[in-house]
C-alpha cells in the first residue's frame, strides 16, 4: 500500500507538472498538441528515440543512486557532478593506456572510474564525520575542483590532449569499449544500462539487507538512536560517501565506455545535477531511481525532439522538465525539512 501511495503521489506531480507546461505553452503562443506530441515521439516514438532515452537515462541512473545512497545517511551529496567527471577520465585514462584483454580491460576501466570517484567522495564524507564540515560546501567545492582539473587535463597545455581541434583525449582501445545493445538492426545504448540496472539492484540488496545497509538507515533516521544502539555514525557517513562517489564515477566510465569512446571536457550536460531530483523522484529507493531515471531521460530526449521539430524553443522543453522535477520532489523535500525541524526540536535547538 506504501508502494502504491508512493506511486499515486509521484504519477499526480508529473501530470500537474505537464498541465502547468501545457498553461505556459498555450500562454507563449505555440501548440500544445504539437509540442506533446513531440516530446511522445522523441522520446518513445520509435526505436531511435527509445535509444535516446534509455542513453540519456543511464548516467542519471548512476548519479541518482550516487544521491539517495547519501541522502539514506542523512547527508546531501551535491558534488556527484564532479566524481562522474573524474570516475570519466580515470576510465579513458585506463582505456587508452593499459593494453589488457577485452573482457578484463572493460572492468579495470570500470573500477578506475569508481576508485576514482570513491576517492572524491571520502573526502567530503571524511570531514563531515570528523571535522564537521558541511558537506553542501565542500561537495559543491569539490565539483568545480574536478570541473576544472579535468579540462586543464585535456586542453591543448595539458598532459592528454589528444586531438587537434578539441579537448579530449585520444579514443580509448577497442578492448575497453562497452559494446552497445542491438534491436531490429539498430544501435541502442551500451551495456552499461545493464550494469546500472545490475547496480540498482545490488544497492537495494546492500540498504535493505545487510547490517552496513542497516546502520546507514538508522543513521539517517536518528542519528541518536542509532548511536544509542551501538552504531558508529562517523563510519556510516563515511561509507555512505565512499559508495555514493564510486557510483557517480562509475557512472562517468560507463558513459565514456560506452557512449563517446573518449573523455571529453564538458561531456556531462549535467547528469550530476539530474541525479539530485532523480535521487528524490525515486524516494531514495535505489528500485525507484531505475524509472526515476528512465522519466528524466524521456524529458530530455523529448525536449530534444521539441526544439530538433521547431514546434517550440528549446527553452520551453527545460521549463518542462523542471516543471515535472518539482513537482514530484516538492512532497520528499517538506518531507525532509520536517524530520529536520523535528530533530531541531528534540535537541533544544533553535529553528533557522
Amino acid at each position: 500500500m506504501k508502494l502504491l501511495r508512493e506511486l499515486g503521489i509521484v504519477g499526480v506531480s508529473v501530470a500537474l507538472g505537464l498541465g502547468v507546461g501545457a498553461i505556459i505553452t498555450a500562454a507563449t503562443g505555440y501548440s500544445v498538441p504539437a509540442v506533446f506530441r513531440e516530446l511522445v515521439r522523441g522520446a518513445f516514438g520509435d526505436i531511435y528515440g527509445f535509444a535516446n532515452t534509455m542513453t540519456q537515462a543511464t548516467p542519471i541512473l548512476f548519479t541518482s543512486l550516487s544521491f539517495l545512497i547519501a541522502f539514506r545517511v542523512g547527508l546531501f551529496n551535491i558534488g556527484a557532478e564532479g566524481q562522474l567527471l573524474l570516475g570519466g577520465f580515470f576510465a579513458a585514462w585506463a582505456g587508452f593506456t593499459l593494453n589488457l584483454p577485452p573482457i578484463l580491460h572493460v572492468v579495470v576501466c570500470l573500477f578506475f572510474g569508481a576508485a576514482a570517484g570513491a576517492a572524491w567522495g571520502f573526502i567530503p564524507g571524511w570531514l563531515r564525520a570528523r571535522r564537521g564540515a558541511n558537506e553542501f560546501v565542500t561537495t559543491m567545492m569539490l565539483s568545480y575542483v574536478a570541473l576544472y582539473l579535468t579540462s586543464w587535463l585535456v586542453s591543448p597545455g595539458g598532459p592528454y590532449h589528444g586531438h587537434q581541434w578539441a579537448n579530449q583525449t585520444a579514443r580509448i582501445m577497442s578492448s575497453a569499449e562497452l559494446p552497445r545493445l542491438m534491436a531490429s538492426g539498430r544501435e541502442l545504448p551500451s551495456w552499461g544500462l545493464v550494469v546500472g540496472v545490475l547496480v540498482a539492484v545490488i544497492a537495494w540488496y546492500f540498504l535493505f539487507r545487510t547490517p552496513r545497509g542497516y546502520e546507514i538507515r538508522a543513521v539517517g533516521q536518528s542519528p541518536l538512536a542509532a548511536e544509542y544502539g551501538g552504531v558508529d555514525i562517523a563510519r556510516a557517513q563515511i561509507l555512505a560517501m565512499v559508495l555514493a562517489g564510486a557510483l557517480a564515477g562509475l557512472g562517468g566510465a560507463a558513459e565514456i565506455l560506452g557512449t563517446h569512446r573518449r573523455f571529453i571536457e564538458g561531456f556531462s550536460p549535467g547528469y550530476g545535477w539530474d541525479g539530485i531530483a532523480g535521487g528524490l523522484i525515486a524516494r531514495a529507493h535505489p528500485i525507484g531511481a531505475v524509472f526515476a531515471a528512465l522519466l528524466m531521460g524521456a524529458l530530455r530526449a523529448g525536449g530534444r525532439a521539441v526544439d530538433r521539430a521547431g514546434v517550440a524553443p528549446s527553452d520551453l522543453a527545460w521549463v518542462f522538465q523542471g516543471l515535472v522535477i518539482l513537482f514530484v520532489v516538492a512532497p520528499e523535500l517538506i518531507r525532509y525539512f520536517k524530520r529536520i525541524r523535528l530533530r531541531r526540536r528534540a535537541h533544544g535547538r533553535p529553528e533557522p
